[in-house]
This record gives structure tokens, C-alpha cells and sequence, in this order.
């Protein structure tokens, strides 16, 4: 944990977030500034400021609880499909977007 990181202290529930998914790993939650509805950010619960810095194994899971979560998202939000993306920029804590993308 990263005393001032805050994804870290949405693990420690010390921020409020709306959790999506959570076990001993990893946290999914809504994103506050969702591109579209059900946006959700997925982190792993021990601290690596950027994708580079984690374990591979952390990664291969990861990415296959993303899967998991893209598929819940497009059969919850009826959307079309689930984009991912990882930026990492705006906070220094690994974390995945799982964005849906709906027909227009």
C-alpha cells in the first residue's frame, strides 16, 4: 500500500468507490468520470505505480479477471462490447479501464 495513492486508499475503503467486483487480489469500481455507462476500473490490491513495475504473474491474472469482468459488463449493460485500455497517466497505481461501447 501507497499511503498517498488513491486507489490504495479506495482498497483500504478509507474513499468511498462503487464496487464492482473484489477479492483477494483485485478491486473493480465504477469510474467517477465514466467515458460511457458502467466504466469500470480494474486495480490490483497491491501497489505498482505502473504496468512495468508488476509481477508477470499479476499481470496474467489481471488480465484474465478482465475478461471475466468484460463479459459481466456486456451482459449487465446489454452494450455492444467492453473496450479495455490501460493508460496509467492520471494516477501512478496499475489499473485497466474496461469501457462498453453501446450501438449509436
Amino acid at each position: 500500500m501507497n499511503e498517498n495513492c488513491i486507489f490504495c486508499k479506495i482498497i483500504s475503503n478509507e474513499i468511498p468507490s462503487s464496487k464492482v467486483y473484489e477479492d483477494d487480489k483485485f478491486l473493480a469500481f465504477l469510474d467517477i468520470h465514466p467515458v460511457s455507462n458502467g466504466h469500470t476500473l480494474l486495480i490490483p490490491k497491491s501497489h505498482h505505480e505502473w504496468m512495468v513495475n508488476a509481477p508477470d504473474e499479476l499481470i496474467s491474472e489481471i488480465y484474465k479477471m478482465a475478461k471475466k469482468l468484460m463479459i459481466e459488463i456486456k451482459e449487465k449493460n446489454k452494450c455492444e462490447y467492453v473496450k479495455l485500455s490501460v493508460i496509467g497517466k492520471d494516477v501512478p497505481h496499475f489499473h485497466i479501464h474496461l469501457i462498453p461501447e453501446y450501438n449509436k
